[in-house]
């Protein structure tokens, strides 16, 4: 199974839930592997996937034979849309996933930026959910704003589940009472987490 993390904007806290599903996921028994396609604002090392590969490598020793490189295939410098910061090579991409998709149970692939993200002329961030047959995760952040990005969102693709990222409580107040009466279910990840395995892991 491959799950495609991606969010209403960036640093919305696609990372952030990546690394909380990779604990949850392997808690449950299967064998999780992460990947990172394309990361951009890249110095030294691709400081997401850094992140990712070694959370994930806790839990999951197959990825102890994986390089970070294989992670993050593609990284640019500069911190833009991947089809400013330079030309992706799909090529590189699809020999990174062949190698890490061997290695696990459950593949999470985050995504860069969010959904309508120009990846190249005729590729957008979303193209990788039908590129890697993988369910869709959105992850909404919950300040002032949530209701327009989510519905934005929602109104251009539907996730196969989409969540709250709590950044403070004040969300129980500004955006929540809307949400809770035009969406049957509001998950929030902090509080969700098992029911939001569960629905990725059904079907």
């Amino acid at each position: 199974m491959n799950i495609f993390i991606t969010a209403t904007n960036t640093n919305v806290g696609k990372s952030y839930t990546t690394l909380t599903l990779i604990k949850a996921l392997s808690q449950k028994g299967y064998k999780v592997g992460v990947f990172k396609p394309i990361e951009t604002g890249v110095e030294k090392y691709p400081l997401d996937g850094y992140k990712l590969f070694n959370e994930a490598k806790k839990y999951n020793q197959n990825l102890n034979k994986l390089s970070l490189n294989d992670i993050v295939p593609i990284q640019f410098s500069l911190p833009a849309a991947p089809i400013v910061a330079g030309e992706v090579n799909f090529k590189k991409i699809n020999t990174a996933y062949k190698k890490i998709k061997s290695e696990c149970d459950i593949l999470l692939i985050e995504g860069a930026g969010g959904i309508k993200v120009p990846v190249s002329k005729n590729f957008y961030m979303y193209d990788f959910i039908n590129y890697f047959k993988a369910k869709s995760f959105l992850v909404v952040q919950s300040k002032l704003g949530c209701i327009n990005n989510l519905e934005l969102n929602l109104e251009f693709f539907t996730p196969n589940i989409w969540a709250i990222n709590l950044f403070d409580d004040s969300f129980y107040q500004v955006s929540y009472p809307y949400l809770k009466q035009k969406y049957k279910e509001v998950l929030i990840i902090q509080k969700d987490l098992d029911k939001i395995t569960q629905k990725l892991l059904k079907g």
